[in-house]
């Protein structure tokens, strides 16, 4: 019995987007700005980004029903709702229950930050700059922004949520990478060092499944295990070509 705890639980990063080809583009060319217009919550996913959401979801469509998502959770954020969206078309989810959309799952907010590369925030803001080197990317809040700190403040009522109401159920949440990471923290118990460490050896692919079943073993009332992390081979298998679109050091779209 699963009690308070989904039955499976899989971390989903959303397809590649828009977004992430343009920070590409201003990398390559060194440019101060991501050449993208309107809001960061409106990027869409690149013609790539479609492709790999709906592999993943033909995939899991091919996975036994006791072996797929019976909810969805997601990111507001276009990116991640479209993921959301074809993934199910796909048949990737099992059940017909309505996507839910939860504010809390929303990417990493960079403030004053957003839409620079690093060196535009260099270039711009050297007090940022010189803040996020002395306290780190865990501690450091740009106005207007938010720390990872932050971001776990938010994702813990998420899993309170998540406990109440779909408690030995089969769930799938579609978000970010940051978000991917600090449910990880939350989830495993870590520190500041150890999820820093897990994030330097390997970016979050797009599309990439990071998994966790429950365990009536771990602790007084069981938890989640981690059965799998940052794991692209759904996308292998169906021939899509994979993506790990690199966080530039302190602020863009993820």
């Amino acid at each position: 019995m699963a009690g308070r705890w989904p039955e499976r639980l899989w971390l989903v990063r959303h397809g590649q987007s828009a977004g992430n080809v343009a920070r590409d583009a201003a990398l390559r060319d060194a440019l101060h700005r991501i050449a993208l217009d309107g809001r960061d919550m409106d990027v869409p996913l690149s013609p790539l980004g479609q492709r790999q959401a709906c592999a993943l979801g033909d995939w899991f469509s091919r996975q036994p029903e006791t072996e797929r998502p019976d909810a969805l959770l997601c990111s507001p954020y276009r990116r991640a709702f479209q993921t959301a969206q074809l993934f199910r078309a796909a048949g990737g989810a099992a059940g017909d229950e309505p996507i839910c959309a939860d504010e809390r799952l929303r990417e990493k907010e960079f403030g004053i930050l957003d839409g620079l590369t690093a060196t535009g925030i260099a270039q711009t803001f050297p007090d940022q700059a010189e803040y996020r080197r002395l306290l780190g990317k865990f501690y450091h809040r740009p106005p207007g922004g938010e720390s990872w700190c932050d971001v776990i403040l938010r994702l813990r009522s998420v899993l309170d949520t998540v406990s109440l109401h779909y408690a030995g159920r089969r769930v799938m949440i579609v978000c970010h990478q940051v978000v991917v990471l600090c449910l990880r923290y939350i989830i495993e118990h870590l520190d500041e060092a150890e999820i820093l460490k897990i994030d330097a050896e390997a970016r979050v692919g797009n599309c990439s499944l990071t998994e966790y079943r429950f365990d009536p073993g771990l602790g007084a009332s069981g938890g989640l295990a981690l059965i799998r992390y940052n794991d692209e081979t759904p996308l292998a298998q169906e021939g899509e070509a994979r993506t790990d679109e690199p966080d530039p050091v302190m602020a863009a779209r993820g």
